[in-house]
Parts: C-alpha cells; structure tokens; sequence
C-alpha cells in the first residue's frame, strides 16, 4: 500500500495537527487504508483543500501512482482529425460503450465529508440544473429514497444505478446517511445519466450500445458543457478535477466498452497484453467483479496527465488490436479443432 510507503512517523507528526475548513483531518484521509490493508493507495480526499492541505502526503502517492509529475493537467475534448466510425459496425465483439466522469462541486465538502444538510443543499442545487437540461439530454431525477428495493435492484442489474459504496469507501465516510440525498438522474432514452451522492458528487455518464464511442462522446461533451455553465466544479492546475479517489484525478475519465474476448482472455498473458496497450480490464459487472462468457470491461489506464482526446484516441486503438488479437486466437482454435479432428 502506497500509504505505508509514504507516511513517515515524521511526516504524520507534521500533518496531524491540520484540518481542512470542512473538518478533514489526516486521520480521516487515511482512516480507510488502515481499515484495508489490501487497499491500493490507502487514501481518500473529503475537500480541495484536502489536496493543499496535505499534499506532502498526497502528491508522492499521487506521483507513484500515476508516473505522472503533476506538472500540469489540460483538458480537450475535440475530436478534430480522429476517425468517429463505429469500432465494430456488426456487433461480433463489442456489446457496449460507457464513457463517465467524476465531478464535485467546488465550495462543498466531497461525499467523505460532507455533512446531512449541505448534502440536501448540493442535491437541490444540482438538481435544479440538471431539470433545464434542453434536447436529447433532458429527463427526470429519482431520489434514490423514492425507488422500492425491486426497482433499484432492477437499474443496478442494467448498470444504471450504483449501489450503496464498498468497504473501502464506507470506511472513508461515504455510506454516511444512506439513502438520503441521493439519487438518479436519466434522460428519456437512459443513454445520459447523473448519479448524485455517489463517491463523487456526480457521476455524468454517457452510453451507447455497441460501438459508438465517438457518440457516447460527443454527447458526454455537450453535457458537460451544459453543467459547466451552471455548476462550479472543483478543480486544479495541476491535479485536474479534482475526486475523492486520487485514482480518477486529472480528467477524472474513464471511458469504457463491454467486448468478448473468449479465446484472447484465456491466454496467461492477457492482462499483460492489455497493460501494454494502455488498457485495464475489469469483469461483466465493474471492479472486482468476474468476467462471464468471456466478457470484460475493458477501459482506459490512465487519466492524469492526458486528455480526454487523448482518452479517446488511446481506448480506439487499444480495442481496435484487441479485437484483431481475439480474432486471431479464435482462428488459431478454430485450426486447432480442425487438426484434432
């Protein structure tokens, strides 16, 4: 765990005393990697402050991490000169496309942090934008405590709700006041949604089935410039948009299809295969899930220090040589069959 690595018995007695204007204290920030020694990083952020204030600790995790040097973090989202066509026009390999981003509002603490009453006040806020969301975007909000068991169970099942946050995240104060507060927002053709109170005050997240990722896109950029209108959301020179996970920092992107790769997947040196081409591979359902049917969530790495053109353009041919690899292994099965019988 990279909390262990970097918090010297020094530097803690340095950073102990701290607390952000939100309540954030060094404990707190890693509260959750000393619950989970199996934790990647060990830390979370409840405010931007967070990032200044014990950025002694946070920036050499966050470098590690990344390989980046937080030198500076730009953000792009022309696809000027990109090719825009479906990956696979027939469906052989890719099921579908999801492109999400992570968002929080600037003068609020983060889901960690944040308190019962200025949760109520963010949800109110964002709704209120979210309702004069003009064209295809426009759509209704569900707060989470109005769905019965059954529908919510229903909209996880179809991935367009989340679920109550995981260990770690319950360790980082993020469960706090379950349900309250929460909810979903989806436009009429469930292809823009926006879950609000999740491990980032927004999640904004564009679909498409198959392989529209150009799409998926475009249509996540007209949102955003929408949101980015009304809603001032937290963010930094040098870290990009800035989440309660260090991980999604920068473009806080993660841009991802739903493909078969049965014959590819197992060969032992898949994950490595897919590590080279800048890629991370998740099961059917999301992190820490298995595959089924030899499906996977394949998605982008990294997010800090690129764009999200360059997000684009990377997961395009990454997918592209996967899609070419598994059909290969298929035909080198497919001789192989053809010699055995």
């Amino acid at each position: 765990m990279l909390l262990h690595k970097h918090l010297t018995p020094e530097l803690k007695a340095r950073l102990d005393t701290l607390t952000t204007r939100h309540g954030w204290t060094l404990r707190k920030t890693i509260q959750s990697g000393l619950a989970h020694e199996d934790s990647q990083m060990g830390v979370y952020a409840g405010d931007s402050e967070s990032y200044a204030l014990f950025s002694p600790l946070l920036h050499p995790i966050i470098r590690e991490h990344s390989g980046h040097d937080l030198s500076g973090q730009s953000s792009d989202f022309s696809l000027d000169g990109l090719p825009q066509d479906d990956l696979d026009p027939t469906g052989e390999f890719i099921l579908s496309t999801r492109i999400r981003v992570g968002r929080n509002l600037a003068r609020y603490a983060f889901p960690p942090a944040i308190g019962a009453r200025d949760r109520a006040a963010l949800e109110a806020e964002v709704v209120q934008v979210l309702s004069r969301l003009p064209g295809a975007l426009a759509g209704e909000y569900h707060p989470l405590a109005s769905l019965s068991e059954a529908r919510r169970e229903e909209l996880v099942r179809r991935h367009i709700l989340f679920q109550q946050a995981d260990r770690f995240l319950d360790s980082a104060g993020v469960n706090r006041d379950w349900p309250r507060n929460r909810g979903l927002f989806h436009s009429a053709d469930k292809r823009f949604i926006v879950w609000v109170g999740e491990e980032d005050a927004l999640r904004i997240i564009s679909m498409q089935p198959g392989s529209g990722l150009a799409a998926a896109f475009l249509r996540l950029k007209e949102a955003l410039g929408q949101l980015d209108a009304h809603l001032d959301f937290a963010r930094d020179s040098r870290l990009g948009f800035l989440t309660a996970c260090p991980t999604n920092l920068g473009t806080a992107m993660r841009a991802s299809v739903l493909i078969r790769l049965p014959y590819l997947s197992r060969r032992p040196d898949f994950h490595a295969r897919c590590a080279r081409l800048g890629l991370s591979v998740r099961g059917l359902h999301g992190e820490h899930s298995e595959p089924h049917d030899g499906i996977h969530d394949v998605s982008n790495a990294v997010r800090l220090g690129v764009t999200e053109r360059d997000i684009y353009q990377r997961l395009r041919a990454g997918v592209q040589a996967l899609m070419a690899l598994e059909a290969d292994a298929r035909a080198a099965a497919a001789r192989q069959r053809s010699r055995a019988g």
